[in-house]
């Protein structure tokens, strides 16, 4: 009996070490040069910041030495996608996510494989956004930042090309570099406020001016595979894909659930209102139930978080932040009421891995920081991430089938 009782406790007390032993650490880690700062600085002649040394700030992270993640493309059950495209120097994320959302569609609706031009998007937003900015007397803010929601929207008006028809950029150039050109649209539509100069065709005129210089004009007509199309035509005749098939979904206390509502953001300047606001577990079942139809979804939300990771490539909330057991519709509520999650970045879900209990998400992502790990342009995010940090996403509407037929009567 003693020598029973012995071995209990030994077991007890290793245990409880073991378990202690696996609680999340933190650690203070030094700024480092990676992708963005060695390749697509490099790439922008005119960049002021090339031959600037890294500041010496250290950031709060999680000690993510010793632990094991399915950091592995060769886990995950994959939706067709494009391979990953780095946006450059250029806060255009939302286009890079949604636009690469719908070649996946496309592929799926008309099984065509195309790559598709996210400036040609860009272009005509920045456009209508000065637009916007003159019709509201300068009420709006004008920067590069905007929704995956905005793809619908522009795509319904405007259409879509491929890329090869529509690089928007300097040949010379291998990646975006929108700084000096955002900056110098910010001042001249500064001074129009100043001055009181509220002219849509003047406006237009010279906005226009400054895009074509560094981006070039988008194509009225072109022709793809030995046959012409308008950016319209392609959308509908070549690509196949309804504009009205795709929803938006978020999740916050601050409105009713199961409701239409406005995702209050400066990103979305045009006052959205169509997101479906639902709570925070009918948010992740949308997510899984499209992954698990064969769905890929566009998803944005905050990624200025410790447990985020550009060497190990993975996103995790760690328990010295709240347990994944505790994460309920509240807690996501204080992180955005105090504004500790705000909608830093949109990413591409295109795959998911469960093992254990825990789900996982492979994630296509155009930042510059995701090309530093072993897959380039890859990220892997734990359910927690998503569920706490992740704000809004934009899928084809048979993906959240259960949910929108609670709210759709």
């Amino acid at each position: 009996m003693r020598l029973f009782l012995y071995f209990l406790l030994l077991f007890i007390v290793k245990y409880s070490v073991a378990q202690i032993s696996e609680k999340d650490k933190s650690v203070f880690k030094p700024c480092e040069a990676g992708f963005y700062e060695n390749t697509i600085l490099k790439d922008n002649r005119n960049a002021e910041s090339i031959n600037k040394p890294l500041t010496q700030r250290t950031f709060f992270k999680v000690d993510f030495t010793g632990k094991n993640y399915p950091n592995d493309k060769k886990l995950y059950t994959e939706i067709w996608h494009t391979p990953p495209v780095c946006q450059g120097n250029s806060g255009t994320c939302w286009c890079y996510s949604a636009t690469s959302f719908m070649e996946s569609e496309a592929k799926r609706v008309s099984g065509v494989e195309v790559k598709l031009s996210e400036m040609y998007t860009v272009y005509r937003e920045y456009v209508d956004r000065a637009l916007d900015f003159v019709k509201t007397h300068g009420n709006i803010t004008f920067s590069e930042g905007s929704e995956a929601a905005s793809i619908p929207r522009v795509w319904k008006k405007y259409g879509i090309v491929p890329y090869s028809v529509y690089e928007g950029k300097p040949k010379e150039r291998k990646y975006n570099s929108h700084r000096g050109m955002e900056q110098q649209m910010a001042d001249y539509l500064a001074d129009v406020k100043k001055n009181s100069r509220w002219n849509e065709i003047t406006v237009e005129k010279d906005i226009r001016a400054i895009l074509d210089k560094e981006m070039g004009s988008p194509p009225e007509k072109f022709v793809f595979n030995n046959k012409e199309y308008t950016p319209q035509s392609f959308l509908s005749g070549y690509l196949k894909l309804n504009m009205n098939d795709y929803f938006s979904f978020m999740s916050t206390e601050s409105e009713k659930f199961n409701e239409k509502h406005e995702l209050v953001e400066d990103d979305n300047w045009w006052h959205c209102s169509d997101y479906y606001n639902v709570a925070a577990d009918d948010f992740m079942n949308v997510v899984i139930s499209s992954l698990k139809k064969g769905y890929s979804v566009c998803i944005c939300g905050d990624i200025s978080e410790p447990g985020y990771d550009n060497e190990t490539q993975v996103a995790i909330i760690p328990d010295f932040d709240i347990s994944s057991k505790e994460i309920n519709d509240d807690a996501r509520q204080v992180r955005l009421s105090n504004g500790s999650t705000t909608d830093d970045h949109c990413i591409h879900m295109v795959g998911y891995y469960e093992k254990d209990g825990e789900r996982w998400f492979l994630i296509k992502d155009s930042n510059g920081g995701a090309f530093d790990g072993k897959f380039p342009g890859y990220r892997f995010f734990r359910e927690d991430f998503v569920k706490l940090k992740m704000m809004n996403i934009l899928i084809y509407k048979e993906g959240g089938r259960e949910v929108l037929d609670k709210i759709i009567k």
